[in-house]
C-alpha cells in the first residue's frame, strides 16, 4: 500500500535539491564562470562531498529508504537525505511509496539567483542551464513534471526560452512576481508571452521565489535581544516573513486581471504555489468590488466579459498550507480553486500532508474533495494529463 492508498492524488508541488554544480553541468562553456554561485546558499545544509550526482544515494541508504514504505513522509528524512532528492530515478522509487499519479517538481535554491541575476546575459544562460538540469532530473519518470524557469524581461530572449522549455517536456513556466523589465505584465509588449504559454499548454507559476523570500532586514530591527530563528537558506523563513509572502504575488495576479490578460488569453493557466491561500478569497472580492467601482472612471475595466472572480475560478489555482482550512477558503470562495501539494522532500510540508489536508477537506462534498486532490490539477495541466482519468 502506498502513501496516498486509495485516494486518487496529484501533487501540485515537490522539489529537487540541487547539488553545488546543479547549474555549471547544463550551462553553456562561455557562461560557467559567470554563474551564480550555488554553494554559498547550499552551506550547512548538507555536505557536497558526500554525494555523487551521478548515482544519487548510496545503495543502502536507498534501500533504508524503500524499507519505509508508506511511512516514506512520516519517518523518512528531508532535504538532501530525501529518498529521491537530487536523482531522478531514486525518486521514481519515492512516487511508487507515495501513491501519486503525477508530481510537480520544482528546484529549490535557483530562484533568486536567476531573477536577480546583474544582467541578462547571466539571467537567461543560468534559467537554460537550469531547464536542461530540470529536464534530466524528469526523464526518468512520466509522472514527474519539471518547472521550467524564465526570466521575462526580455521578450525576444522569454519567447526563445519558452519554445526550448516545450521542446525539453516540462510542464510549466516559473516566472518572477517582479514587473518584468519595468512593465505591468498586462503591458502590450508582453501579449506574445502570455499567448505563447497559452498555445504550448504551459501554465506561468509564482512561486516561493517568485519575490524576495524575506521581510526585509529593517522589519527584524525590533530593539529586542537577539533570538534564534530559522530564517535564511533556501525556503526557510522566519515569523514576519510568512505574513507578507504572498504580498508579491497578490499584485501580480491583481494586475493581470486588471489589465485584461486573462480576459485576452483564456486558455492561459496559472498557479500560485506554497504561498498559501488564506488571502485567496479576499483578493477576490476585492477585485470584483474593484471592477464595479472603477470601471467608471477607468472604461477599459469595463471592457471584460467575464467579472474577476470568474476568471480566477477558470484560470488560476492555488496551493493552501497545511495549517490552512481548506473548507473555509472553499466556503469563501468556490471549489475550483485549490489544490494539494506535499512539497516533498521540503519540511515545511510536514510529516503527513494528506492527512492534514484530508481533515481540512471533510466537511466538503465528495466532489469537491475530489476536486481538491485531483481534478483542479488536471485543469492546470491539462496537456500533460491527457490519459489520466
Amino acid at each position: 500500500m502506498s502513501y496516498a492508498g486509495q485516494r486518487l492524488i496529484y501533487d501540485a508541488d515537490a522539489h529537487l535539491m540541487e547539488l553545488p554544480d546543479f547549474l555549471e553541468r547544463h550551462a553553456d562553456r562561455e557562461l560557467r564562470s559567470k554563474l551564480p554561485d550555488l554553494t554559498d546558499v547550499l552551506t550547512g545544509l548538507f555536505d557536497p562531498e558526500a554525494y555523487t550526482a551521478s548515482r544519487g544515494h548510496s545503495a543502502a541508504h536507498v534501500a533504508s529508504l524503500v524499507e519505509l514504505g508508506d511511512d516514506l513522509t512520516r519517518k523518512g528524512p528531508k532535504w538532501h537525505e530525501a529518498l529521491g532528492a537530487f536523482h531522478g530515478p531514486e525518486r521514481s522509487h519515492a512516487l511508487d511509496l507515495l501513491g501519486f499519479q503525477r508530481q510537480v517538481v520544482f528546484s529549490s535554491f535557483c530562484a533568486r539567483l536567476i531573477f536577480d541575476a546583474p544582467d541578462d546575459d547571466v539571467a537567461y544562460g543560468a534559467a537554460a542551464a537550469h531547464n536542461r538540469a530540470m529536464a534530466e532530473f524528469c526523464q526518468a519518470d512520466e509522472r514527474l513534471i519539471g518547472v521550467a524557469m524564465v526570466p521575462l524581461q526580455d521578450v525576444r530572449r522569454a519567447l526563445a526560452e519558452i519554445a526550448r522549455v516545450s521542446e525539453l517536456g516540462l510542464g510549466a513556466v516559473w516566472i518572477a512576481a517582479d514587473p518584468p523589465g519595468g512593465r505591468s505584465p498586462g503591458h502590450p509588449l508582453h501579449d506574445r508571452i502570455w499567448a505563447a504559454l497559452a498555445e504550448a499548454g504551459l501554465p506561468f507559476i509564482l512561486h516561493v521565489g517568485s519575490s524576495p523570500l524575506t521581510i526585509g532586514d529593517a522589519w527584524m530591527n525590533d530593539g529586542m535581544p537577539a533570538a534564534r530563528s530559522a530564517r535564511g537558506g533556501a525556503e526557510v523563513i522566519g515569523s514576519k516573513d510568512l505574513t507578507v509572502i504572498h504580498f508579491g504575488a497578490n499584485r501580480f495576479i491583481s494586475a493581470m486581471i486588471l489589465d485584461g490578460v486573462l480576459e485576452a488569453h483564456p486558455n492561459l493557466r496559472g498557479g500560485v504555489i506554497e504561498m498559501g491561500a488564506g488571502w485567496v478569497p479576499d483578493m477576490i472580492r476585492r477585485l470584483d468590488h474593484v471592477v464595479d467601482i472603477w470601471s467608471r472612471s477607468e472604461p477599459q475595466l469595463a471592457r471584460a466579459k467575464r467579472k474577476p472572480s470568474e476568471q480566477l475560478a477558470q484560470q488560476m489555482r492555488f496551493t493552501p498550507y497545511p495549517f490552512e482550512d481548506v473548507s473555509q477558503l472553499v466556503s469563501g470562495s468556490c471549489a475550483e480553486l485549490y489544490l494539494f501539494s506535499s512539497d516533498y522532500p521540503h519540511a515545511e510540508g510536514g510529516r503527513d500532508p494528506i492527512g492534514r489536508f484530508a481533515r481540512s477537506t471533510a466537511s466538503l462534498s465528495s466532489s469537491e474533495q475530489k476536486l481538491f486532490f485531483a481534478g483542479n490539477f488536471l485543469d492546470l495541466y491539462p496537456t500533460r494529463a491527457t490519459n489520466d482519468s
